[in-house]
């Protein structure tokens, strides 16, 4: 990172940032394409490893791409603003990035997990899963990161 003051390395400041984010993006690669979708998201932590879960629809090029390259880049941003300083303009913001594999969850106890950390993540854990129809069909997957880093630039940090 050539920035390196303005890099986190503290995993609790990372999973804040997440806490904080309302969509994450997902990077899917081909061969000759780079397929990038802004999703929405839950999360738990295992064994030190942030794990994702998103669901989407049965078919659609995401899906398709995930048949033959599995590995990820995630992405999540909090944008806080634009200000200027004595060299010029900032950007004010607080980031992660991740890198890892995405699976489809495979059994309906996997998916019904997955599905209430979504529910968990957006204050939804409330909602009876059993009133969702063809939950049995649902297509829910898990990104495991691998590793994650995090970028900041945020006023309180500096002395502009």
């Amino acid at each position: 990172m050539r920035r390196s003051d303005r890099e986190i390395k503290s995993f609790e400041e990372i999973l804040d940032i997440l806490n904080r984010c309302n969509t994450i993006r997902v990077g899917f690669s081909r061969e000759d394409l780079a397929y990038v979708v802004p999703l929405s998201f839950g999360y738990e932590v295992k064994d030190g490893k942030i794990l994702i879960y998103y669901h989407c629809s049965q078919i659609g090029e995401k899906n398709q791409i995930l048949e033959k390259n599995k590995k990820v880049c995630v992405e999540a941003d909090i944008f806080h603003g634009i200000m200027e300083t004595a060299n010029g303009i900032t950007t004010l913001y607080e980031s992660i990035i991740g890198f890892g594999k995405c699976e489809e969850v495979e059994t309906v106890e996997e998916r019904k997990h997955g599905l209430f950390m979504i529910l968990n993540y957006y204050k939804k854990d409330d909602y009876p899963l059993d009133r969702c129809k063809g939950i049995e069909k649902a297509k829910v997957f898990r990104i495991i990161l691998d590793s994650v880093t995090g970028k900041r630039n945020r006023m309180e940090d500096k002395h502009y």
